[in-house]
């Protein structure tokens, strides 16, 4: 089963790779194809199919796969790679309380990094909740910054605290 697979996973591979050059229903009718014959019992194909969907401006489809693929299961990157992507599907079909808790519950990964939060930023501030969506926005960017990071999280803090009775601090 494991060189059955890794020969499918390397199909998959080489379908994006041609991403670029498929036409929309090209692109689904090949990815179909190998989700179909994917031996994995697990949702990987589902995912897959799920994000060429996706990829092509199929939102919907790609909706309702996304959600076989969570039923089916996935590994960790995979899942984390699904809240990415399924929460910004979410936020396109104007969703937004589902695209937020999704990307909220969002796994951490070393495959997605600080992803899951930029698009959280996105169905915030798509939702109108702009201040929330900026604070959320700063604080995915604190980790990388060499410098500067209590300030940035006070800064960030700021944006979405009730302000206090004495006023805004001078410090």
């Amino acid at each position: 089963m494991t060189a059955e697979i890794d020969r499918w996973e390397e199909s998959v591979a080489e379908l994006w790779e041609r991403f670029d050059s498929l036409s929309r229903d090209d692109g689904v009718a090949a990815m179909r194809a190998l989700a179909d014959a994917c031996p994995a019992s697990d949702g990987r194909a589902a995912f897959e199919l799920a994000g060429m969907y996706d990829s092509m401006g199929y939102e919907a489809e790609a909706g309702i796969e996304y959600e076989r693929a969570l039923e089916l299961g996935l590994d960790d990157a995979r899942h984390a790679q699904l809240a990415v992507q399924y929460g910004s599907t979410l936020r396109n079909l104007g969703r937004l309380d589902e695209a937020i808790a999704v990307l909220s519950a969002a796994p951490t990964h070393e495959s997605t990094g600080s992803a899951p939060r930029v698009v959280l930023a996105l169905a915030l501030h798509s939702a109108g909740r702009k201040d929330e969506a900026l604070r959320v926005a700063i604080e995915a960017q604190i980790d990388t910054l060499p410098r500067y990071q209590r300030s940035m999280r006070g800064y960030a803090a700021a944006l979405t605290e009730s302000p206090s009775a004495d006023g805004p601090s001078t410090r």
